[in-house]
C-alpha cells in the first residue's frame, strides 16, 4: 500500500540538505588539486562556467522530475515512460554502489579526528606510513566504518523532516564555520602565498583540452547528479518551492566549499613545502603532515580538519541511503525504518569486503581490482556520466516541454525566463556535453572486463529493468 508521501519542513532545510548532499570528499580532496594542475585561476574560470550552465540545468531537470511525479528515481521514470525506468534503477544501483565504499572512509574520517586529539599525528615523518599501517589493520577501520554507518542509519530512519533536514541545518553550518577557521589560518601563515598563487592564479597556458573535460567531469560529479539524489529530493518538495533559484543556492554553496576547501589546504601545504597530491593522499597523508608542522596548535587544527571531512563525508552519504531508501518505499511499500535497516545490514557486508580489499583481503579481485576499487570505479567512470546523459535526454526530448514549463514556473505563478535557455540546453548541447565525460571516462578504465561488465550490466538493466522496479 503506498504511504503518505513525506516533505520537506522548510525550504532552508532543503536547501542544506541538497547541498549537504552535493558537497561531499570530492569537493575536499578532489577539486583542490584539480585546479592547480590545470592552471589555477583559468581552471576556476572554466568549472564555473560549466557548474553555472551545465550543472545547474542537470540538477534543476532532476529537481523538476522529482517534483513533478512526487516519486523518486525509478517510480519518476516508470510513471512518465515504462521504457525509461531502468534509468531510474541505474541511479539506485549507483548510490548503493558508492554506499559500498564511502563509508570506509567516512570512518577514516572519524578515526583521524581522535588521532588528532591523542597527537598520534604529530610527528611528521611517521605519518605516511601510520596511514599504511591504519587502512590495512583488519579491525580498526572496520569499527570505524560501523560507527559511520551507524550514524548514516540513525538519521535517515527518523525521516525527511526529523532526521535528514534537522542533519542537514546543524552539519552544513558547521562544515563552512571549520572550513572558512582553517582557511583564515592556512592563508596567514608565512609562505602562503605560493599556495594561493597555485590555487588561484590563471595560468593559461596550462590549458588544454584536457583542462575543459576535468573541468566539465569535475563540475558534474561534485553536484551529485546522474545517481537520482537530486530526483528523489525534489520528489519531497512542495509545489511552491522556487526550483531554478534553488538550484542555483545549492550549486553557489558546493561550489564555494570546494574553494574554501582548497584555501583551508594549499597556501599551509606550500608555506611548508610540501608537494600536492591529490585523493587519499592529500587528506590523510599530506593534510596531517602539514598540521604536525605547525607546533601547538597543530593538533587542533587537525581536528577541525577532520570533523570538517567526517560532516562532508556524513552529508553525502546520508543522500545517497536515502536514495535507496526511497526506492524500497515507494516501490515496495516497505516501512521506511525496515527498508534503512535492511540497506544497512547489507552495507555492512560491502564496506567490510571494501575495507578488508585493502588489507587482509589484498589478493582477492573482482575483474581486475578490489572491491573498494571495484565500487568505486564502476560508479565514478562508468555510471554516474552515463545515467546523467540518459537522465538530460529523457527530460529534453521524452518529456512534454510545456509540461516541464509549468513545474519551473509553479503553473505560471513564478518568473523563469530563460525556460527557453535551459531547455534547448538540456535537450540539445547538455547530452553532447556530457557525452565526452562519459566516453572519457569509460576509456580511462584500464581493466577491459571490468568496463565490459559495466556496460554491460547497463544494457541488462535497459532490457529487465521494468521487472526489476
Amino acid at each position: 500500500m503506498q504511504q503518505q508521501r513525506e516533505n520537506w519542513g522548510s525550504r532552508l532545510g532543503f536547501i542544506m540538505a541538497a547541498a549537504g548532499s552535493a558537497v561531499g570528499l570530492g569537493n575536499i580532496w578532489r577539486f583542490p588539486y584539480t585546479a592547480g594542475e590545470n592552471g589555477g585561476g583559468a581552471f576556476i574560470l572554466i568549472y564555473l562556467g560549466f557548474v553555472f550552465v551545465i550543472g545547474i540545468s542537470v540538477m534543476t531537470a532532476e529537481l523538476a522530475l522529482g517534483r513533478k511525479t512526487s516519486l523518486a528515481a525509478v517510480g519518476a521514470l516508470k510513471s512518465q515512460n515504462r521504457n525509461w525506468t531502468f534509468v531510474g534503477v541505474l541511479g539506485v544501483l549507483s548510490a548503493f554502489l558508492i554506499l559500498g565504499f564511502y563509508p570506509v572512509v567516512g570512518g577514516w574520517s572519524l578515526a583521524y579526528i581522535v588521532k588528532s586529539l591523542s597527537g598520534i599525528l604529530a610527528t611528521p615523518d611517521t605519518i605516511p606510513d601510520a596511514f599504511g599501517i591504519f587502512i590495512s589493520n583488519p579491525v580498526e577501520p572496520l569499527l570505524w566504518m560501523l560507527l559511520f554507518l551507524a550514524m548514516n542509519i540513525t538519521i535517515v530512519a527518523k525521516g525527511i523532516a526529523a532526521g535528514i533536514e534537522k542533519a542537514g541545518k546543524v552539519l552544513m553550518p558547521m562544515l563552512f564555520a571549520l572550513l572558512v577557521l582553517l582557511a583564515i589560518r592556512s592563508v596567514t601563515l608565512p609562505g602562503a602565498g605560493a599556495g594561493i598563487d597555485f590555487l588561484l592564479k590563471p595560468d593559461f597556458s596550462k590549458v588544454t583540452a584536457t583542462t575543459f573535460l576535468a573541468a566539465l567531469g569535475q563540475a558534474f560529479f561534485s553536484l551529485s547528479l546522474g545517481m537520482g539524489i537530486m530526483l528523489t529530493y525534489g520528489s519531497y518538495l512542495g509545489k511552491d518551492q522556487n526550483l531554478p533559484q534553488n538550484a542555483f543556492i545549492i550549486t553557489s554553496m558546493d561550489t564555494l566549499v570546494a574553494i574554501l576547501a582548497g584555501l583551508a589546504i594549499f597556501p599551509a601545504l606550500f608555506a611548508f613545502g610540501l608537494e600536492p597530491t591529490a585523493g587519499a593522499g592529500l587528506v590523510f597523508v599530506v593534510v596531517p603532515t602539514i598540521f604536525a608542522h605547525m607546533g601547538v596548535l597543530g593538533p587542533v587544527f587537525s581536528t577541525l580538519f577532520f570533523i570538517a571531512l567526517a560532516v562532508a563525508a556524513l552529508t553525502s552519504s546520508i543522500s545517497l541511503l536515502e536514495t535507496v531508501t526511497a526506492y524500497f518505499i515507494d516501490e515496495r511499500g516497505m516501512d521506511r525504518k525496515k527498508a534503512v535497516y535492511g540497506i544497512g545490514a547489507s552495507m555492512v557486508v560491502t564496506n567490510t569486503l571494501a575495507s578488508l580489499s585493502l588489507g587482509a583481503m589484498s589478493g582477492v579481485s573482482i575483474l581486475g581490482v578490489g572491491f573498494f576499487d571495484f565500487f568505486d570505479i564502476l560508479t565514478d567512470k562508468i555510471f554516474l556520466a552515463i545515467g546523467g546523459l540518459l537522465i538530460s535526454v529523457f527530460v529534453g526530448w521524452f518529456m512534454n516541454k510545456e509540461d516541464l514549463r509549468d513545474e519551473l514556473t509553479n503553473q505560471g505563478k513564478i518568473s523563469f525566463g530563460l525556460f527557453n535557455v535551459w531547455y534547448n540546453l538540456i535537450k540539445y548541447v547538455i547530452p553532447i556535453a556530457i557525452s565526452f565525460v562519459a566516453v572519457a571516462g569509460i576509456i580511462s578504465v584500464t581493466q577491459t572486463g571490468l568496463m565490459l561488465f559495466g556496460l554491460a550490466l547497463i544494457v541488462f538493466l535497459a532490457i529487465f529493468s521494468k521487472k526489476l522496479a
